[in-house]
């Protein structure tokens, strides 16, 4: 650590002390495990730990926890059973139905946090994270935390992809990131075109519809679509079937019923990636379109379907398919960018592993550094994350044993 002198004594704890450096007063605590982030990575990592006896802190950048889930836009839904979407040690409440709204979800994280008696140090951002000796120093906004081991719980996704079509700056209407998107109560009346085909695209489209704007999407790339539910099966369930088979493998035998149940996409306007869904996890990292209705909406002339943008002319936009339309406002749900943690100073090549889950991770605890959350799951989010954050409890218990 960089040279500094102790602040008054009266500040000195067992594991929490102070130092004076530029000037400037820094709090350092020392810690067995750090975790950054206090959303649903955090909160499952911070109660697997206790129920392990590991001692943690965990910071969070902002004043509360599962802060995404609060932003999120008020109609989603968990897309994932809630049977499949239990945290470590808590399930659902049985009143709650099958595929949990925002406002239930936030519900749960809350009494999850009461539940573990799981208590964030809030307002603390991590800005640099580095192994000195064997330690962990992660500098803050909020002072220094030292400690064996670090557990990144801040997810793979955090800028949102900036919106940078041609000719947009001559757009009068609203333009704003799906991450900016709340209810379509703001757009009554007004012709929206939305800008992807991911499952947020999709759910946006059916939000605007029904609370009676004009929705239009605008897609891009080629897409698989499955249904949420096979004959009243939750599809994610049913795919826990298929997760020992080669994804190929798995999608040639899905294709058939998945094919029968969604029907011809083709003959929406949409275009059909040249494998399936499975095989688009492993390949891409992004989850296919669990279809909640929206192929439904488009059948029924509910929402229309343009290909990609080409340029925009005042309040026309003008697509690659020669197509043209006048639009009130804009919702660019287009992404965001992959952050792998990159606050965290070690070998960039290190964060390729995240593309694969913690059980097949080369780099899994290597020097004591944890990454819960970070890869897309085909079989739920929500599951994976609480699997992972046993794994590393588990393996930290293992380290600790060994010396």
């Amino acid at each position: 650590m960089e040279d500094g002198k102790l602040c008054s004594s009266a500040l000195v704890m067992l594991t929490n002390f102070c130092i004076l450096k530029e000037g400037k007063q820094y709090y350092v605590q020392q810690t067995n495990t750090l975790i950054i982030g206090a959303s649903i990575a955090g909160l499952a990592s911070a109660a697997s730990l206790q129920k392990k006896g590991i001692t943690y802190v965990i910071i969070e950048k902002e004043s509360q926890v599962a802060t995404p889930w609060r932003n999120h836009y008020h109609r989603l839904h968990l897309h994932t059973s809630k049977r499949l979407s239990s945290l470590p040690y808590k399930k659902f409440d049985k009143t709650i139905p099958r595929y949990p709204a925002r406002q239930q979800v936030v519900d749960y994280l809350d009494d999850y946090q009461r539940t573990f008696n799981i208590q964030p140090v809030f307002n603390t951002n991590a800005v640099s994270i580095k192994k000195e000796d064997d330690q962990w120093i992660t500098t803050t906004n909020n002072g220094i935390f030292r400690s064996r081991y670090v557990i990144m719980a801040t997810g793979a996704y955090g800028k949102p992809r900036p919106i940078d079509f041609k000719g947009i700056d001559s757009f009068p209407g609203k333009v704003l990131h799906s991450s900016g998107y709340k209810t379509g109560k703001d757009f009554q009346g007004q012709r929206l075109l939305v800008v992807g085909f991911g499952n947020s695209a999709c759910e946006i489209a059916i939000d605007l519809y029904e609370q009676h704007a004009i929705p239009a999407m605008s897609v891009r790339s080629a897409v698989n679509v499955i249904p949420r539910d096979v004959f009243g099966i939750p599809v994610l369930e049913l795919s826990l079937l298929m997760n020992y088979l080669p994804p190929r493998v798995a999608d040639t035998l899905n294709a058939p019923l998945i094919n029968r149940l969604v029907g011809d996409i083709t003959a929406l306007g949409l275009k059909k990636k040249p494998y399936g869904p499975l095989e688009q996890v492993q390949r891409e990292g992004n989850a296919p379109v669990l279809d909640i209705g929206t192929i439904r909406h488009i059948r029924e002339g509910h929402i229309q379907i343009f290909g990609d943008i080409d340029h925009i002319a005042g309040n026309t936009v003008y697509f690659s398919d020669g197509r043209k339309a006048v639009f009130d406002a804009i919702v660019a749900a287009i992404g965001y960018y992959r952050d792998y943690a990159e606050i965290v100073q070690v070998d960039k090549n290190r964060f390729t592993d995240l593309q694969l889950s913690a059980g097949k991770q080369q780099y899994f605890g290597k020097d004591g550094l944890y990454f819960c959350g970070y890869w897309v799951s085909p079989t739920g989010q929500f599951r994976e994350i609480g699997l992972d954050a046993k794994k590393i409890a588990a393996d930290i218990v293992r380290r600790e044993r060994n010396g």
